[in-house]
């Protein structure tokens, strides 16, 4: 009796080999970790103006404190906060925002990551720790330039962040991002004039 035996080209075994390879590799070659997914990795949120993310509870700080003339303020809407207002050097010459008492330790992340839309001037980020300089309360800053009418992701290293107390820097100490106690925005850019930036999220980024 003769047994007919199935053909198998190589052709055909070589055409399996490669359909083989190809599903043991497709995670790597066909869904490759996006962009958003890596980012997501490298970074904790901080605030966000939508009904699910964190309220800081901010409130406002202008220069009439010191007896300054500028105007400032903001509003949530659109689930962004709007910071905006004129400034005026004649006196203070800055406008804030501030949050309520945090209790945040960063010392696994790099820096500050801000997403703005904002009018192309220079604002600064603000952090205070439990750092006194004579009794009082310490605030480190670090400027960050806009583009005007563009939203912008804005990254602002620890390492950028200077003490000073009430305009003028200190030598020290080092910010200590195991304790930071308070975050602020201002516009403090020595120009007179209007104001207006869009503060979309706030995150904590760690480099690669």
């Amino acid at each position: 009796m003769q047994t007919n035996k199935p053909y198998f080209s190589h052709s055909n075994a070589l055409l399996c080999s490669l359909m083989l390879l190809a599903l043991l590799c497709a995670p790597l070659i066909f869904a490759p970790l996006s962009a958003s997914e890596s980012d997501e990795l490298d970074s904790l949120l901080l605030t966000s103006f939508t009904s699910e993310g964190p309220d800081f509870g901010w409130y406002v700080q202008n220069d009439n404190v010191m007896g300054g003339r500028s105007q400032g303020g903001f509003v949530i809407s659109a689930q962004e906060l709007l910071f905006s207002g004129n400034t005026n050097t004649n006196g203070g010459g800055f406008s804030s925002i501030r949050t309520q008492p945090l209790k945040l330790d960063l010392t696994a992340y790099t820096g500050i990551r801000v997403k703005v839309k904002a009018d192309g001037r220079r604002y600064t980020w603000g952090i205070q720790t439990d750092a006194l300089w004579r009794g009082r309360r310490i605030n480190y800053w670090a400027d960050f330039d806009t583009v005007a009418y563009e939203t912008s992701v804005i990254d602002i290293p620890f390492v950028n962040f200077l003490p000073q107390f009430r305009g003028f820097k200190l030598d020290g100490p080092e910010l200590d991002t195991s304790q930071i106690a308070e975050f602020a925005l201002y516009q403090y850019d020595k120009t007179d004039g209007p104001f207006k930036l869009n503060l979309i999220s706030v995150e904590a980024y760690k480099d690669r």
